[in-house]
């Protein structure tokens, strides 16, 4: 059926630049034009507004999303205390396992965490409370004892030896995995639906999904790939493990995705060069250069995009040295070809000029997250306190790695920072270094066809082209014209020719 959308303004972000009105075929773009339109099945009035090619999340995690949207209050919460009284509240509900997310000191007025005795007075049922960048959480005994981690590495302790509530690394992992075990297929189903929905709501109509076997398990990427055809908007599946064979038969192209190589600099666990300015150590590294390295040969001889999440100095030191190793075993041949594979790295955030230097000879992708840099950046922001005024300043560098001529696309790793593509906008707009900043188009586009280029999809997402999967997103202000971006919300989005979300 053929389907005609006339609004003031539709940017296709292509040639010619804007129209008036879009006909669209099914699931495709057919024509997009100005005056009088051509004959239609039906016809969408939009009188007004503007059309703009569907936004495109690069790192999102459905499941965790789903679970964040019914913790608001864990968000906000500005002490210790309001935690506490939130997790109070939540363990007075229902039986069984007390589960929040999304809280982030760093914004408290005193970033002091709970203890593990205070978390034990309030329930004696397990309490587990996730930090926004789930790399530490907050667990009470009863929680350490059912997951099998009181004496797991990771699991951290205060001057008497015992644990003292905060967990992160090898622990982490196996707390994160033994939460998403108390979890349905059912309720794992809803929860990818309701992120989904709330990404259709926000104008994305395209993300790629970051699936965490080694956190949530494996039934949470079985049930995303059995139902991903019936989610409001396209997902790609990357799945984050070192498993080839695996990610073969499951018909994949992307094999590791957010695989971290190192942890976050909130939780003090991102690999650095030198040690954090606020605390004892140099955070960790996961993997050994020669695991690395092997990893990235057998990802690529084996076809695949191969993909990590590196945001230390250290981290991004040693993925950028694992992978010029894998290059210089190449022959000419097969080094044309090396290239065009768009290997991806999540995050990148203390790449220096060197190391953005190295990335671009190798032709690596990079998927970034502008709100990282809107929220933590800047004077006296989390990255300050955590490394210091210098190194904090040169982090994010975003126009200079597409000025080098990396590929560069934009997510938000929602539920660490929600589905917003114009806040990513505007944070691209504002970043904390002025040389970094991006003009209104330049961002629009870094998170539309930059976003399709990280997952080679260029040819048929990020603008609005006959024969161009139909998605798009319409606004009663003009995206590109709006003086205040992070008021601005669409009233209609359109995913593969489907009108998924109407305000």
């Amino acid at each position: 059926m053929r389907t005609l959308y006339r609004a003031a303004r539709v940017h296709t972000l292509s040639h010619p630049a804007t129209g008036e009105w879009l006909l669209i075929d099914d699931r495709h773009v057919q024509r997009v034009g100005t005056g009088e339109p051509p004959s239609s099945d039906r016809t969408v009035d939009l009188p007004g507004t503007t059309i703009v090619p569907g936004f495109i999340d690069g790192h999102v995690h459905l499941t965790s999303t789903g679970l964040s949207a019914t913790d608001t209050q864990v968000a906000t919460a500005r002490s210790a205390g309001e935690l506490l009284a939130i997790a109070a509240a939540r363990a007075g509900e229902g039986t069984g396992l007390v589960l929040l997310q999304g809280f982030d000191e760093s914004r408290w007025d005193a970033p002091h965490l709970p203890s593990r005795a205070e978390l034990d007075a309030l329930t004696d049922r397990p309490l587990v409370i996730r930090r926004t960048d789930f790399h530490l959480a907050l667990a009470n005994s009863a929680a350490l004892r059912a997951a099998d981690i009181w004496d797991e590495p990771g699991t951290l302790r205060g001057d008497d030896a015992a644990p003292d509530g905060r967990v992160t690394q090898e622990a982490m992992q196996r707390l994160a995995r033994w939460t998403r075990e108390a979890l349905t297929d059912h309720e794992i189903q809803e929860l990818q639906l309701k992120a989904a929905a709330i990404a259709a709501s926000k104008g994305v109509t395209s993300v790629h999904e970051m699936s965490m076997p080694i956190e949530a398990g494996e039934r949470d990427l079985a049930v995303f790939l059995a139902h991903r055809a019936r989610l409001p908007v396209d997902a790609v599946p990357v799945v984050a493990t070192t498993d080839i064979p695996r990610v073969i038969d499951l018909g994949l192209g992307t094999i590791g995705g957010d695989l971290p190589v190192d942890g976050s600099i909130g939780a003090r666990t991102a690999a650095l060069l030198a040690p954090y300015d606020d605390g004892d150590g140099h955070g960790t590294a996961y993997f050994s250069d020669d695991e690395l390295a092997g990893f990235f040969h057998g990802g690529h001889a084996a076809g695949l995009q191969v993909g990590v999440h590196a945001i230390g100095d250290r981290a991004i030191d040693q993925i950028l040295t694992a992978w010029e190793r894998v290059y210089q075993a190449l022959d000419s041949r097969q080094r044309r070809h090396f290239r065009a594979r768009r290997h991806r790295v999540e995050h990148f955030e203390m790449a220096s000029e060197a190391a953005v230097e190295r990335a671009a000879m190798l032709g690596l992708a990079v998927s970034v997250q502008p709100v990282f840099d809107l929220w933590w950046g800047g004077a006296d922001g989390l990255y300050e306190v955590r490394v210091g005024t210098e190194r904090a300043g040169g982090m994010n560098p975003i126009r200079t790695m597409i000025e080098r001529g990396i590929e560069v696309g934009a997510g938000s790793d929602t539920p660490i920072t929600p589905f917003g593509p114009l806040m990513a906008v505007h944070a691209l707009e504002s970043h904390h270094d002025p040389r970094q900043r991006l003009s209104r188009p330049e961002a629009i586009r870094l998170h539309t066809i930059g976003s399709a280029r990280l997952a080679h999809q260029e040819e048929k997402k990020g603008a609005l082209e006959p024969g161009m999967h139909a998605d798009f997103a319409v606004y009663d202000t003009d995206p590109f014209e709006a003086v205040d971006l992070l008021g601005v919300e669409p009233i209609l989005t359109v995913s593969l020719g489907r009108e998924v979300f109407a305000a």
